[in-house]
């Protein structure tokens, strides 16, 4: 974990605390549970936090976007934030993840293209070009980053918030590879969202600003400064293609990604597993 102040003005102890027993017991959350994180350092305190009370191996990480208007304020054009070993599915072709929804929060689908690591990231290596963090790729795969929280008002409370709650992760579908991506033009990776049969948004890997690659440039260099290089199998979702795409339980999604196939997804109401 990355090191903590010797005061901490937000107190991220305690909203990691309410933020994480709210995700495990399936419980909404109105307000944010305590003084909002300012700054994307301050988010990341808490996130930090999170990550060690949720105690589960991490799988690999989430890259978002920072709207342009809050970029201006927070320094940064990028997020990141984590994915869970037991919160990854791999489908095949034809095949649906599973996409438990806390009432009354948030949730939305993501169309992602996802990179996973052959090797190790250096641990005291902070910045990459784009060869560099292409050389320590093992392949590049369809997939769909479920985006859940239990703050109904996460996007709406900005970046900092996101941060904090796990980067509004609540898992990733990973379907099949793209064979020989790095020969493939972004004009050829191109998908397109459907939630009940209706098309909700189309895109592709040009809408990830500076390329896929970018992504994983800063994933590898803000996980690094934090404390948290990179390691060989991880999994980085690039980014939402096709936009951010809120849905509720009981729907169903569908990302064509043409010739690599679909990639399905079935959602369904949480529940706290102590009740059961």
């Amino acid at each position: 974990m990355a090191n903590q102040p010797l005061h901490d003005p937000i107190d991220a102890a305690a909203l990691a605390t309410r933020l994480v027993d709210a995700r495990l017991g399936a419980q909404a959350l109105a307000l944010y549970p305590g003084p909002q994180p300012q700054s994307l350092d301050e988010g990341y305190r808490v996130q930090d936090r999170a990550i060690a009370l949720w105690d589960r191996p991490l799988a690999g990480w989430k890259v978002g976007r920072i709207p342009e208007q809050w970029e201006r304020v927070l320094g940064e054009e990028r997020l990141v934030g984590p994915i869970f070993a037991d919160a990854v599915q791999r489908v095949a072709a034809g095949q649906s993840g599973r996409f438990p929804i806390i009432r009354d929060g948030f949730a939305a689908v993501e169309a992602e293209y996802v990179f996973t690591l052959r090797d190790d990231a250096p641990a005291d290596k902070t910045e990459y070009s784009a060869a560099e963090a292409a050389a320590l790729v093992d392949s590049l795969a369809i997939g769909v980053e479920l985006a859940g929280s239990p703050l109904p008002l996460i996007n709406i409370l900005g970046p900092a918030v996101v941060v904090s709650d796990f980067g509004n992760n609540s898992g990733l579908i990973l379907g099949p590879r793209i064979e020989d991506w790095q020969h493939i033009d972004d004009a050829e990776l191109v998908c397109e969202t459907f939630i009940d049969d209706r098309s909700v948004g189309r895109g592709g890997s040009a809408s990830i600003p500076g390329g896929l690659l970018a992504a994983l440039r800063f994933a590898l260099a803000r996980c690094a400064r934090r404390g948290y290089p990179l390691k060989a199998g991880m999994h980085i979702a690039t980014g939402a293609t096709t936009g951010i795409h809120d849905i509720v339980a009981g729907q169903r999604s569908r990302v064509d990604f043409g010739r690599w196939g679909s990639v399905f997804c079935e959602t369904m109401a949480a529940t706290d597993p102590r009740n059961a």
